[in-house]
């Protein structure tokens, strides 16, 4: 029987049907062939069969035979800017890699930031993203507004999202990574993210721009902007978000710096709780997921990244298990030049078999869940995307599984999760599309490609004194 919300004769409705439906709901309900109907930007109706007969205002109708319907995939965490600094440092670890790249990095500026968060969203959304998330934290002095900037590059593009308001205090002279000139006063970091959120921050159930408050990672920041920081986003009802136990190197510096482990040295400054997500956690012991799982941290999976800088694999199915929030994300393109969370998918499955777990530690369907409704829940917004069902906000995704890459394969999520990336046919983002035939339509992706390589060609030069 379908799941309905109460009808509304007066608003315009799209019609997909004939095709198979993996909702992600709690019970992981699937239709082999099945209808979605999309009223205004909700979720009318999910269910087997042909959607009902007799609709009012129905303003298109989608023939989905051959295809997968999925909530969209929901990013959560990712790092736009380095989408003008792809392919380099490509044999370094975490540290070494980022003393390279921060002091290209802490020279960007207004349109770089914005042709690189178009390029960034660009990649994301031809690939089936529909709420995409960027931990932006280098705010060199004069570079304009980056955040107003990466903020406007999602509005323009028509996805959903959460822009993390970054930061950094913590210079090499005070013993951090990067360079003096390229971190924010402690106030003045604190000042921009609260006047970024009185700007930016929409509550309502379908808001398309989020804030989060972000300081960068524990050798980045000092213990006062954490705590400060969480002070803030708490009085101002946002979430929290910045890295943690990403490796081994991390895991040193805290023990060296402040006497305790990273997760206890969260703990400590306010950084455990519901509201907090944190990127990687790929060094976590049994307590350290037990007090995730406690607090109900969330945490982003980032499996491309954490092997390409050798960081290591995180215990993904032991925080399942143990009931930690988990969804994936892309990370930064300078660690991730493929730049687009299908991948994610894959990997993670792939790379925690690698692991203790091997064959057992994840399926396709547990995959999915991670790139959908696990990313909306670490996002906070698991009642109102992450899953097809009636009420929810219209992100879905339809995936063409009919040509050749997936011909032989029976399941449409294995085909979807084990096989190629599949070619997306249509991506609404409430209720409205942002890709067709595999094509962007809200925006020039030509354009896009254009500007982004003219604005890294530019960075290089001035990186390089010229």
């Amino acid at each position: 029987m379908a799941a309905s919300a109460s009808p509304d004769s007066g608003v315009a409705r799209i019609v997909i049907e004939n095709c198979a439906i993996a909702t992600v709901d709690a019970d992981d309900t699937e239709y082999a062939s099945g209808h979605v109907v999309v009223a205004g930007n909700r979720i009318e109706s999910v269910g087997a069969g042909s959607a009902p007969e007799g609709l009012d205002g129905v303003v298109r109708r989608i023939d989905g035979t051959g295809h997968l319907l999925t909530p969209g995939l929901v990013n959560t965490h990712h790092h736009f800017y380095q989408w003008i600094t792809r392919g380099l440092a490509t044999d370094h670890n975490l540290f070494n890699w980022l003393v390279a790249l921060y002091p290209t990095w802490a020279r960007i500026d207004e349109p770089m930031a914005a042709a690189a968060a178009q390029g960034s969203l660009a990649m994301m959304a031809r690939g089936g993203v529909t709420t995409a998330m960027d931990h932006h934290y280098v705010y060199p002095r004069g570079s304009g507004d980056l955040s107003g900037a990466i903020i406007k590059a999602a509005s323009d593009m028509g996805v959903r999202f959460t822009l993390a308001r970054g930061s950094m205090d913590r210079g090499e002279s005070d013993g951090g990574l990067p360079p003096d000139f390229a971190v924010e006063s402690l106030e003045g970091a604190l000042a921009a993210t609260e006047e970024t959120i009185d700007r930016h921050h929409d509550a309502s159930f379908d808001a398309m721009t989020q804030i989060a408050v972000a300081p960068c990672s524990p050798f980045s920041v000092t213990t006062g902007l954490l705590k400060q920081g969480a002070e803030l986003a708490r009085r101002k009802g946002v979430r929290l978000h910045t890295h943690g136990s990403e490796t081994v190197e991390e895991e040193k510096f805290c023990h060296e710096l402040f006497g305790m482990g990273p997760t206890e040295y969260f703990e400590s400054t306010g950084w455990l709780g519901a509201d907090v997500w944190m990127a990687h956690c790929v060094h976590m012991n049994d307590s350290d997921i037990e007090a995730f799982a406690r607090t109900r941290t969330g945490v982003a999976h980032c499996p491309s990244s954490n092997a390409r800088l050798a960081a290591g694999i995180a215990r993904v199915p032991d925080m399942l298990a143990a009931g930690v929030p988990v969804g994936l994300g892309v990370d930064g393109t300078a660690s991730n030049e493929s730049g687009e969370l299908h991948t994610e998918l894959r990997n993670a499955l792939l790379i925690n078999r690698l692991g203790p777990h091997r064959e057992a530690a994840l399926n396709a369907r547990q995959a999915l869940r991670l790139g959908t409704h696990g990313g909306a829940r670490v996002l906070g917004r698991a009642d109102q995307i992450g899953s097809v069902e009636a009420g929810k906000l219209a992100d879905l995704v339809l995936w063409k599984l009919d040509g050749l890459g997936h011909s032989t394969i029976a399941d449409p999520v294995t085909a979807l999760v084990f096989g190629a990336a599949a070619p997306v046919t249509l991506s609404l983002v409430n209720g409205a599309p942002v890709v067709e035939d595999n094509r962007l339509v809200t925006v020039d992706e030509d354009a896009i490609a254009r500007t982004a390589r003219a604005e890294s060609q530019r960075l290089a030069r001035i990186a390089a004194g010229g």
